[in-house]
């Protein structure tokens, strides 16, 4: 099934998203009334932008900003954001090719034709190229990244330990320990992994 990727029919407001989120205070919620009044972005171009966001995942689903948006503002950890929601967001082309952040805009073109299914003179191919590179730009696929590996997926091995056994338990010489495998939504959204988490630590991880 062909894949539908994250585009915005004006690309140049994803830089100018951008560069405005990094001086804005962060938001409780991105909302339209927050980009439209805070980032300055108008009419439907503005209203376009807090979908653009979840769908790289930089916003959450609930519209809260993501781990992502608060490294992205982060002048240390900014370039290692958005490669993390480059590949988050695109995920389809990286699967095909894991270098397509290296690609010349006619190679990404071509991709995009052939994961998305577009004709090669689709204009959302354009855009959704466009798109890819306003946020290429960045990006520094460089830094190490273990944040990607959670918004990415899909297997985290969790191996719990519990206090030493009460002296009138211990002449038993047993000690039992288990492995958890865990399997994580593909989910940039930072409250799906707290209700994972605290679930887990509530029901099995809690020792009674």
């Amino acid at each position: 099934m062909p894949a539908s990727l994250p585009y915005m029919s004006a690309p140049g407001t994803i830089k100018t998203a951008l560069d405005r989120i990094k001086s804005a205070a962060t938001p409780e919620r991105v909302t339209q009334d927050f980009v439209q009044t805070k980032l300055q972005i108008k009419g439907g171009t503005g209203a376009s932008v807090p979908p653009f966001l979840k769908k790289i995942g930089l916003v959450n689903s609930d519209g809260s900003p993501s781990i992502l948006y608060h490294k992205f503002r982060n002048s240390q950890t900014a370039g290692q954001a958005i490669a993390e929601a480059l590949k988050f967001g695109y995920r389809e082309l990286f699967d095909v090719n894991e270098y397509c952040y290296e690609l010349s805009e006619k190679e990404l073109h071509s991709l995009v034709c052939q994961v998305t299914g577009a004709a090669s003179d689709s204009s959302v191919a354009r855009q959704t190229v466009s798109s890819f590179r306003n946020l290429r730009s960045y990006a520094d696929f460089d830094a190490p990244s273990k944040a990607a590996e959670v918004v990415n997926d899909s297997e985290s091995f969790i191996t719990p330990s519990y206090p030493p056994p009460p002296p009138s338990e211990r002449g038993l010489g047993l000690n039992l320990s288990y492995t958890i495998n865990l399997n994580l939504p593909a989910t940039a959204d930072q409250a799906v992994f707290n209700a994972i988490f605290r679930s887990l630590r509530e029901h099995l991880l809690n020792g009674e």
